[in-house]
């Protein structure tokens, strides 16, 4: 029992101290919430001040705080002040899954916990700040001042002549993908490819897809849109298994070079195996090379599409090298698959604008798509570095790409962490926060997946302070 002064409010506690302190007092405050003790509105003692006087850490109630601002009981701004939720709305059903991909966060609510501009360390994006705009206005100066009248024209599908024959010939220079410009399909990043390949699919008979478990749940959602039904493909630290591949399966999306989120790399013997399947059952394996040129310990393994050009498509986009608003992404389609993909591009549109093309087919014939690529490899290299240094356990998978999969004791911890994030000012996600596994089991593995690119450089060194300080606070 203990009486917690603070910024003028007297407020009664019934605390039992020991383990799982930390729930108790979330408790407590609850319970206090729920019976109008504390009113609506109510302002809450300083969690510096109220850990004073209940004998506790202050990490001990930031957690707990931070846990009832994520469930709607309170509301607060770091260093202005904590209150009584203006119509407490109690906790989340249990296990409720994520809405979609990106949404790190689904258990939190929208409240404004933090006045501090709000750090992102989800994955999927780099730093933005980053993104070279002189060198893109140069490029689109040089588009608009050289392009043809006819490029202005309803073009072709499939996307401009220029930009195909450029993303032909970067592909096979830098990934070793054998294509030739006709076999290039430009797209409006791989949402749109994606989109684009689910119903092409399904024009051709193929029902059900096997996608990586875990795995972005956007994607999912993107073939079931196409009338797809999907089937899981266990991900261990060799990659996504070719065992659970179902006989009725026509395709599979797989992230060999640097699996998603796990971050390892397809063993040699599993790609053997998902080549021979796709040779010996006309299955389509779908490449998503989405942060490829993105290695840091060695140079990144060739594309599996080299292999069996007939049976795989390569997808790439420039959303981690440039930024996702660009939405400029390609496809390498195999020669029976093109003509439906074409007609799934008709029918689905979002073709980028012609501009934007010529532009970035500029940048990739000059070279300086190349060496922005080469500025950022070791600003990231360096943040991956820094990170695990911090961390209480190293990061999992390969040092490559722009996310690290940290992991954490269980589903609760990750939701806790996601919580007290929240509250701190970092917006994080993790496997269960964000929708990665297929069906949503609490006694499957947890970890945060960390996207280090993110903030601008002036934010990092306080985003990786505060995220050191909140693993340490959340910590079992």
């Amino acid at each position: 029992m203990a009486e917690a002064r603070g910024t003028g409010l007297d407020l009664h506690l019934d605390v039992t101290r020991g383990p799982g302190v930390g729930r108790a007092l979330a408790q407590a405050l609850r319970e206090a919430v729920r019976s109008r003790r504390l009113a609506p509105r109510t302002r809450l003692p300083g969690t510096r001040s109220l850990a004073k006087d209940l004998g506790l850490s202050r990490g001990t109630v930031v957690e707990a705080y931070g846990l009832l601002i994520a469930e709607g009981w309170l509301t607060g701004m770091v260093g202005a002040g904590t209150w009584v939720a203006d119509t407490p709305v109690g906790p989340p059903p249990p296990n409720r899954p994520a809405a979609g991909a990106g949404a790190a966060a689904e258990a939190v609510p929208a409240h404004p916990v933090s006045p501090r501009p709000t750090i992102d360390l989800r994955p999927g994006r780099p730093d933005l700040s980053s993104f070279p705009r002189t060198m893109w206005a140069s490029a689109l100066r040089r588009a608009l001042t050289a392009a043809p009248d006819h490029a202005w024209d309803y073009g072709d599908p499939a996307g401009q002549p220029r930009l195909r024959a450029a993303v032909a010939a970067y592909t096979a220079r830098t990934r070793g993908v054998r294509a030739d410009a006709d076999a290039i399909v430009v797209t409006s990043g791989f949402s749109h490819a994606l989109a684009v390949l689910g119903r092409a699919l399904h024009s051709t008979g193929v029902r059900r897809v096997a996608t990586e478990d875990p795995g972005l749940v956007r994607h999912r959602d993107l073939l079931r849109a196409a009338g797809l039904a999907l089937a899981p493909l266990r991900v261990d630290p060799a990659g996504a298994d070719p065992a659970d591949l179902p006989d009725d399966a026509g395709a599979a999306l797989l992230t060999p070079a640097h699996q998603h989120p796990y971050g390892v790399v397809l063993a040699p013997r599993r790609r053997a195996a998902f080549l021979d399947l796709a040779r010996r059952r006309g299955v389509y394996l779908i490449e998503d090379d989405y942060d490829g040129e993105f290695r840091y310990d060695r140079r990144p393994v060739g594309a599996l599409q080299a292999h069996a050009p007939d049976h795989v498509v390569f997808a790439g986009s420039a959303s981690k090298a440039l930024a996702p608003g660009m939405r400029l992404g390609w496809l390498a389609v195999p020669a029976a698959l093109r003509d439906p993909v074409l007609r799934a591009v008709r029918d689905l549109g979002a073709e980028p604008p012609a501009v934007d093309q010529l532009a970035f087919a500029d940048l990739l014939e000059r070279g300086d798509y190349d060496r922005h690529i080469r500025q950022a490899r070791p600003a990231y290299r360096r943040r991956r570095s820094e990170l695990a240094a911090r961390l209480p356990v190293p990061p999992a998978g390969v040092e490559a790409g722009l996310h690290a999969l940290v992991p954490v004791e269980s589903a609760e911890a990750e939701r806790r962490a996601v919580a007290v994030g929240r509250y701190a000012g970092l917006i994080l996600g993790g496997l269960h926060t964000a929708g990665y596994w297929y069906e949503t089991s609490d006694d499957r593995p947890a970890a945060l997946v960390l996207g280090y690119a993110t903030p601008p450089p002036h934010a990092w060194r306080g985003a990786l302070d505060t995220l050191t300080e909140l693993l340490a606070t959340t910590a079992p």
